[in-house]
């Protein structure tokens, strides 16, 4: 528990870190080339990360075990063993970027700003494999490189990029574009790096083709579960994108990269979970596993619930940094940040339900987003029958996916109880007394100026909750996400 807490505080510390360095890109994306060349960003931005993570091959949380178990049974390096998923990962990549070259309407449905925008599908490889010696770093517990790679380097490099080459006449329709490939491969180095000082350079590998093969067919449930958790949050982006107008998805997305904040938390602790689990199903261990589950449930879902919070309440403030035409997306942002609390329960869930029931959970994930789809269709078309605005298209994909994750996180939550025999549940009634002061120090904070509102009333949503939820809540085996301490503060946790 204690490592699970030291992983989890690390890399939700870089997540408040990613975050600022995000807050640039958006406010100088939207201000320097306008809602709809963000809208086409984001359309090919949602397809990009979709066809990275078809091929990382679930190496994601696959690894972990292939690690714990390929070292041991087959006395193989386990820089070799990454090799192995870095070489099926790469050639995958090259089948993928062919089809996007191929077919371009899948990544640009409304077109595209530039001629640079096609270059955004050479970010598939690097995005792939950037997961995977992530994922390796991971099992060693080294969540760090994750936090320089994704929350330092990878936004701050975008967000500078995107200014730049605006200022640079021959590339500045391609911008967007360019800030974006240039971070994505700028995170791939600091992974690189990090790994072959960890792991030092493979000892004799050599493609095993018999091997390669026996692995994608194992891996497919983990790609289907990566792909369609994550999916469930880019599929409603892709199917406005496809019903609506690049307009409507730059609302949309700006939304979205807000509540990637609360988002980002989840798998906060989903890199240094999954050794964790691996290591005590081995042994055998469901009482362990089970408690892990509710601790790092709470642990989620207070953090989230306190973030939502602080973000919804002045969402207007919020969404106007954007500028006067995204402010229509508020409604579509309280949605999603509500939707993303709910969810902490099937995220936690499925963290240990792809190791325990792969198909049970491959196939419970595909039903859910068959509903968010169908749902997301379906009111987007209810409100163009109604002649409503862009925003209300936005706030319908929204609805959707809340609805889709509160399903998920119910079914997934049941299954898990009853495979390990023991509760899993994240709720305690703490969160609600966390809640109601917060609302109406909330509520106050919206009466200020809107620069006000921002710099002052933020801070007072989460100084009220976190004092709240702090006294209220969180025991002392709670405590340990918090201490400096944790090795030994985390022996006394469940």
């Amino acid at each position: 528990m204690a490592t699970l807490a030291k992983g989890g505080r690390t890399n939700t510390l870089g997540f408040v870190v990613r975050l600022l360095g995000n807050i640039p890109f958006l406010f100088i994306g939207y201000r320097l080339y306008g809602v709809e060349e963000m809208g086409r960003f984001a359309a090919a931005f949602v397809v990009i990360e979709i066809f990275a993570l078809i091929c990382a091959l679930g190496e994601k949380r696959g690894l972990a075990q292939r690690l714990t178990m390929g070292a041991e049974e087959e006395h193989v390096p386990q820089s070799n063993l990454v090799f192995d998923g870095m070489l099926a990962s790469f050639i995958v990549s090259l089948g993928a970027a062919a089809i996007l070259l191929l077919f371009p309407v899948i990544i640009f449905p409304n077109g595209t700003g530039s001629e640079f925008d096609m270059w955004m599908i050479a970010a598939i490889p690097a995005f792939a494999l950037t997961e995977i010696l992530l994922a390796a770093q991971a099992y060693r517990y080294d969540i760090a490189t994750t936090v320089r790679a994704r929350a330092i380097v990878e936004p701050w490099t975008r967000s500078i990029g995107v200014g730049a080459f605006f200022f640079i006449p021959a590339v500045r329709d391609g911008g967007l574009a360019l800030a974006f490939l240039a971070s994505i491969y700028a995170s791939l180095l600091v992974a690189s790096w990090s790994f072959f000082r960890t792991y030092g350079r493979p000892k004799g590998w050599r493609p095993r083709p018999r091997y390669l093969a026996k692995m994608g067919s194992r891996a497919m449930p983990l790609v289907g579960a990566d792909v369609i958790e994550r999916g469930t949050r880019l599929l409603d982006v892709f199917l406005l994108a496809q019903s609506a107008s690049a307009a409507a998805v730059g609302i949309y997305f700006f939304a979205k990269e807000v509540v990637s904040v609360p988002q980002k938390l989840k798998t906060s602790f989903e890199p240094i979970l999954s050794p964790v689990i691996t290591k005590n199903l081995k042994i055998g261990n469901m009482t362990a596993i089970a408690s892990q589950v509710r601790q790092v449930g709470f642990w989620i879902i207070a953090l989230q619930a306190g973030i939502a919070l602080a973000l919804a309440i002045p969402g207007e403030a919020v969404m106007g940094l954007g500028g006067p035409a995204i402010v229509g997306g508020t409604g579509a942002l309280a949605l999603l940040l509500t939707a993303e609390v709910i969810a902490s329960m099937a995220v936690v869930s499925e963290s240990v339900l792809v190791y325990i029931a792969r198909k049970r959970n491959l196939a419970i994930s595909v039903g859910i987003i068959t509903l968010q789809g169908a749902l997301t269709l379906s009111l987007i078309a209810l409100a163009d029958h109604l002649g409503m605005d862009e925003g209300f298209k936005a706030a319908g994909a929204a609805l959707a996916l809340l609805i889709a994750l509160g399903v998920s996180s119910l079914i997934k939550a049941l299954l898990l109880k009853r495979l390990l025999k023991a509760p899993v549940s994240n709720w305690r009634w703490a969160l609600v007394w966390a809640t109601a002061p917060a609302v109406v120090v909330g509520f106050l904070a919206t009466m200020l100026p809107e620069w006000a509102e921002l710099a002052f009333g933020i801070p007072a949503i989460l100084a009220t909750y976190g004092y709240v939820i702090w006294k209220r809540g969180f025991g002392p085996e709670d405590r340990v996400l918090f201490s400096k301490n944790a090795a030994k503060t985390g022996n006394t946790a469940p």
